[in-house]
């Protein structure tokens, strides 16, 4: 029995010894799949010390046509937190807020709502990163991210757009370009120390991950001095606001595009949305009597009428079915070309019914009008222009001089490009180049021009709106010496919201202007919104707005000009020779104008922190530079005397405050400067 006992024994220790050695290589087996084949255990465990952050990436740059960066990204502090790993909530939510200026019970709140990662507060000064970094709270830290800076704040706003929190594009270029400038998110490897914080490692280079650039057609200079120009003219006429823009009519690009009111980009989380969208191109209006323009060419184009047929203006007051149609002087029998000029409601109403409604609706949206110009600005507007069949006489009338209509200041502009470009109408561009980070800019493709008008009648309407510009027009406030204008001016009576009929005192006046007239380089509308009378329609309020932009713009050409000190008087023009733009080495040009009596106002230093945008100093006195100078605690060297006729740097040259030096050159005779006559 004995040796019996002793066998069974034998046996099960041999069968335990086999099930255990079963069961650790089954264990081994396991532990090998996990670590060789299957990772997610090795996940697991690696997520316990490990983790990814998922962070913007820096956006590309937006720069104006010559290279100055009107929207750049930045690196900001960030502070973020992990609640899982915050022991103490309510004793690290009381520290935070006292770093934030915060309420502490608000904090906690959102810690004990987040379990996982979440951005505390995003760009805060290095002061508080710092103070957080010495806190040296668990599960709370800091990290850089990219943050968007606009250096000019206001500058160009309505242009640019702003990106929102997200980094994603809002408004504007930034949101039409944003699959271009936005870039490839960043992926950030975080480790927890002992202490359960976050390690945050720099993970991919930043230019690996950063968007393209983009260059856009405007000239920050040339902005800078459209903008000053409008905030004088609201001033001046107590507008609510107002727009400037500047085309060149061969290529479409748009140089400079000024809105009041404006607001700063930097600042996008304190404004209402509403107010930061470009009226020039998403806010459609009565364009009042610069619509008659087109009306004309649509009769010129056609043939139905000549140069002298004559219409009956019927001394001020014409009587059709549902409206009485007045004009603003009385006036007897007039021609086209006077009705244009005197900007008679009766004249054009009378040319509208000889082209009836048919031919007159196909001529405007042949300019553009009641379509939007496909820009690819977000959100564009296409106006109003209602199909010709549902026109009634009384419609047709007041269409003929711009009410029953809308029009977005863009079409407009690119609409009276079209004239000036001998009849061939040019998209309005805003986008001049791209490229990749680190690569040459790509020119973004211009689209070939579409015909409106024959040459012949192109050149002929040419004529006609120098007739506007004469010491006879309606715009004789918008001529300059010794550069020939054409243009024509618009004042246009407001809806009031709440009776539904035009307001007596409330107006939007127009005027959009050609120069030279002989050699078109620009098109300059300028609007002002609501203007107080008297200096209330076109002519007045306008008018002097375009004379201030125009000089101003033109002496980038090399045409050096200035406003006409006295429009109702005569002063024999002369074609405009464009000259080599002067510098400060080069000598004063011989055949310049005579300064002008009527000068604009003083420009101002645009400041960017510790940087200033140098405006245009040519025309001005001695005294003027010096006294514009002192304000950004510039040093200035002065040659010569007289009026300023070359600058370096440049305008449009962003230099250091307090210790930025510049040159300027004076001449006896040098064009433009002065103070504004009131």
């Amino acid at each position: 029995m004995r040796g019996s006992d002793l066998r069974l024994a034998s046996r099960r220790i041999a069968v335990a010894r086999a099930l255990m050695l079963l069961a650790f290589a089954g264990l081994a087996a396991r532990a090998a799949h996990l670590s060789v084949v299957d990772e997610r255990g090795a996940d697991r465990g690696e997520a316990q010390s490990r983790r990814l952050l998922t962070l913007p990436p820096a956006r590309g740059t937006i720069v104006d046509r010559s290279g100055a960066a009107l929207a750049i990204s930045v690196e900001a502090p960030s502070v973020y937190a992990v609640p899982s790993r915050i022991d103490d909530v309510d004793g690290t939510a009381a520290a935070l807020a006292r770093v934030f200026g915060a309420k502490a019970t608000a904090l906690a709140a959102r810690l004990r709502g987040h379990p996982s990662f979440l951005f505390l507060e995003r760009w805060v000064s290095p002061e508080q990163a710092r103070r957080v970094r010495t806190l040296a709270l668990p599960g709370v830290g800091v990290l850089r991210e990219p943050r968007r800076v606009y250096p000019y704040r206001e500058l160009a706003a309505q242009i640019l757009g702003f990106v929102n929190i997200d980094a994603v594009g809002v408004r504007g270029i930034e949101q039409q370009e944003n699959r271009w400038l936005r870039g490839t998110a960043r992926r950030l490897p975080a480790e927890r120390d002992a202490r359960g914080r976050l390690l945050v490692s720099g993970g991919e280079e930043r230019w690996s991950t950063a968007g393209g650039d983009v260059a856009l057609t405007i000239d920050a200079a040339l902005q800078a001095d459209a903008e000053s120009a409008l905030h004088e003219a609201v001033a001046r006429t107590g507008a609510r606001g107002g727009v400037v823009i500047s085309m060149d009519p061969r290529s479409g690009d748009l140089l400079a595009l000024a809105e009041l009111p404006g607001f700063d980009p930097n600042r996008f989380r304190e404004l209402d949305y509403d107010a930061t969208r470009s009226r020039a191109f998403l806010d459609a209006a009565e364009p009042g009597s610069t619509l008659k323009t087109f009306l004309i060419a649509a009769a010129l184009e056609d043939g139905v009428i000549g140069a002298d047929d004559r219409f009956d203006c019927e001394n001020g007051v014409f009587e059709i079915p549902g409206k009485t149609i007045r004009d603003h002087d009385p006036h007897g029998e007039l021609t086209a070309l006077e009705i244009l000029r005197v900007s008679s409601n009766i004249g054009a109403a009378k040319i509208a019914r000889a082209l009836g409604p048919r031919a007159h609706y196909k001529m405007l949206r042949r300019f553009g009008f009641g379509t939007s110009t496909r820009s690819r600005f977000p959100d564009e507007s296409a106006g109003v222009l209602r199909s010709w069949r549902g026109w009634k006489p009384v419609d047709h009338a007041t269409i003929a001089f711009g009410q029953g209509v809308s029009v977005t200041p863009i079409q407009l502009v690119a609409a009276t490009a079209a004239i000036a470009n001998g009849g061939e109408w040019v998209r309005p561009r805003l986008v001049g180049a791209r490229r990749v980070a680190g690569q040459p800019w790509q020119p973004t493709d211009r689209e070939t021009a579409r015909r409106v008008l024959r040459a012949e009648t192109a050149s002929a309407l040419m004529a006609m709106l120098e007739e506007v510009v004469g010491p006879d027009g309606t715009g004789s406030a918008a001529a300059l010496r010794g550069v020939r204008v054409a243009g024509k001016t618009g004042t246009a009576q407001k809806l009031d919201p709440k009776t539904r009929r035009y307001a007596r005192n409330r107006f939007r006046a127009w005027f959009v202007g050609i120069v030279p007239a002989d050699d078109p380089r620009l098109v300059i509308l300028t609007g002002l919104d609501e203007p107080r009378r008297p200096t209330h329609t076109g002519g007045a309020a306008a008018a002097p707005l375009f004379a201030r932009v125009a000089a101003a713009q033109l002496s980038r050409f090399g045409i050096f000009t200035a406003p006409q000190p006295a429009p109702s008087r005569a002063v024999p023009t002369q074609t405009a020779q464009a000259a080599p733009a002067p510098s400060v080495s080069s000598a004063p040009p011989r055949a310049a104008p005579e300064p002008a009596a009527a000068a604009r106002a003083l420009p101002v230093l645009a400041r960017i922190d510790d940087r200033v945008l140098l405006p245009d100093l040519r025309g001005l006195t001695v005294e003027q530079v010096k006294r514009i100078t002192a304000e950004g605690a510039l040093a200035v060297e002065i040659s010569g005397s007289g009026r300023a006729i070359a600058q370096d740097p440049p305008p449009g040259t962003v230099v250091p405050a307090h210790a930025g030096r510049i040159r300027v050159r004076f001449a006896a005779g040098g064009v433009g400067g002065g103070e504004e006559e009131g």
